[in-house]
C-alpha cells in the first residue's frame, strides 16, 4: 500500500452563494463520500479545508496576498487515502462533490 493526497480544487470565480440548506446537502454528499473511503479501509488522514485567505512567498522575499491572486484554481482542502497505485488512488477520487461543483481532484502519490 501506498499513501497519496487527493487535493481538492475549484475555480476561484464559480463559488455560488448557497443557502444553509444547500450547504448541508453539500456537507452530507462529502461526509457520505469520505465514509465510503474509510469504510473500505482506504482513509489515512482526514486532511483540513483550508481557509481562502493566506499569503505567497515567492523568491527575493517577495510576498502577495492569497493564492487565489496566483492562480484561476484555490485549493479548497485534502485528504490522504491508502491504494496499491495510481489507478486505485483515482478510482477512490471518483464521485468527490468538488466534482459537481466543476471542481477538480489531484491526485499525488507521497514520497516516503
Amino acid at each position: 500500500m501506498k499513501d497519496f493526497i487527493l487535493l481538492f480544487r475549484q475555480a476561484g470565480n464559480e463559488q455560488p452563494l448557497l443557502n444553509d440548506e444547500e450547504i448541508a446537502k453539500i456537507n452530507q454528499k462529502w461526509q457520505d463520500w469520505i465514509a465510503g473511503i474509510e469504510a473500505q479501509g482506504k482513509l489515512s488522514d482526514h486532511g483540513s479545508r483550508l481557509e481562502k485567505a493566506g499569503k505567497v512567498l515567492k523568491p527575493g522575499g517577495v510576498i502577495t496576498d492569497g493564492p487565489f491572486v496566483e492562480i484561476r484554481e484555490s485549493l479548497g482542502g485534502f485528504i490522504v487515502i491508502s491504494a496499491e497505485n495510481l489507478e486505485e488512488a483515482t478510482t477512490l477520487a471518483h464521485g468527490c462533490p468538488i466534482l459537481e461543483a466543476n471542481g477538480s481532484v489531484e491526485i499525488r502519490a507521497l514520497f516516503v
